[in-house]
């Protein structure tokens, strides 16, 4: 008796669907994530028929020696005077810049103190001066 041989058909995974996802998913990610955050909207203005409204922003130079002690502009100064000068300041005009001009050899709380009093007034714009690096 002769068997007949079965034919083995090949079992495969049919993978197109699957790289379809894939590719589907790719896509996805990649229009829905954002690599530069764009500025904006683009618009162009209207020119002004009057001239701008400057305002004068005039900064406020504090000096600190070495033994810390403190100047106004050029005039000696002491804590209290320095805090009633930042509320003056503040109340004409909040965004005065305070630039500290601290020596080199004085010590930090003398700034801290400084920039602490500046910011209980209402100034929050501060610099500390520096020499440039040559």
């Amino acid at each position: 008796m002769e068997f007949r041989k079965k034919r083995r058909e090949l079992v495969g995974l049919e993978i197109t669907p699957l790289v379809d996802v894939v590719f589907l998913l790719l896509i996805f990610f990649m229009l829905s994530t954002t690599f530069v955050v764009s500025p904006g909207i683009r618009i162009d203005l209207p020119r002004a028929r009057s001239e701008p409204v400057r305002q004068e922003v005039k900064d406020l130079r504090v000096k600190i020696d070495a033994e810390g002690t403190l100047y106004l502009g050029d005039r000696r100064a002491s804590p209290e005077d320095l805090e009633a000068r930042f509320a003056e300041v503040a109340r004409a005009n909040p965004d005065t810049l305070v630039i500290i001009e601290a020596d080199e050899q004085t010590r930090h709380r003398h700034v801290v103190d400084v920039m602490d009093r500046a910011k209980t007034a209402g100034l929050h714009r501060l610099a500390i001066a520096t020499r440039p690096k040559r």
